[in-house]
């Protein structure tokens, strides 16, 4: 059929992921650093996607498609909320031992250097990357890791993600990340999860493909919040 759909100029994506951050329905993905239409059923042509494209990159065109799918686009969904089945996963109580504070303790100062974090949100080439420490990071790390901001941002760029939640492969952007700019070093903090492994994966892989070396270290977290050796 003949209907409105989203249309990517390549040659004007900057790769940001911003489009696909906002496509509820998962039509738009990433792709070797590039904004792509998955599915042209997923699309459901309202254009949530057009405001947030910082290049212009989207427009609307109308052409043979097939018809939006919203039956295929929540069972999509549904499949994407549901454990993966891994032991991070399991519900668990952590208790711990009551300190003494203040009835109002002052605020830790923040360490964070840039934004946006999400390594989908985050633009290829920015000033921020000349000369900097990278800190790829499970978004999970800073909830259990109480000096999480004091001990890994503090002096790092920051990228935060979760691949399992947002099923993309953040090799690709990463590697642009590390090719394009004068990175120093990168240090890399998981989860002991198993499903926290493919930040890691990808963060090795990116570093790998990059051509370039670049001293990196991988630390673990527990799910208690204690670091593990």
């Amino acid at each position: 059929m003949i209907r409105k759909i989203i249309r990517i100029q390549e040659e004007k994506c900057n790769g940001c992921g911003a489009c696909a951050a906002a496509c509820h329905e998962s039509a738009i993905g990433m792709v070797n650093g590039k904004a792509v239409l998955l599915r042209d059923d997923y699309c459901d042509g309202l254009g949530d996607c057009l405001p947030v494209c910082p290049t212009g990159a989207i427009t609307f065109e109308e052409r043979e498609a097939a018809p939006y799918d919203e039956a295929a686009v929540k069972l999509n969904q549904q499949k994407k909320l549901q454990s993966c089945g891994c032991p991070g996963s399991s519900s668990s109580t952590i208790h711990r031992t009551a300190a003494h504070s203040p009835a109002r303790a002052a605020a830790a100062p923040s360490q964070l250097q840039q934004w946006p974090v999400q390594i989908r949100l985050v633009p290829v080439k920015a000033p921020y990357f000349d000369g900097a420490n990278l800190l790829i990071a499970a978004d999970c790390a800073a909830y259990a890791y109480g000096n999480f901001h004091r001990d890994f941002i503090r002096n790092h760029v920051t990228l935060i993600g979760c691949p399992k939640l947002d099923a993309v492969d953040y090799s690709e952007k990463l590697t642009e990340i590390m090719k394009n700019n004068d990175i120093k070093s990168v240090r890399i903090v998981r989860m002991e999860v198993p499903c926290c492994g493919g930040i890691e994966n990808a963060a090795k892989a990116a570093l790998q493909a990059s051509g370039r070396f670049i001293p990196w270290q991988v630390v673990t977290i527990g799910t208690d919040g204690e670091l593990i050796e």
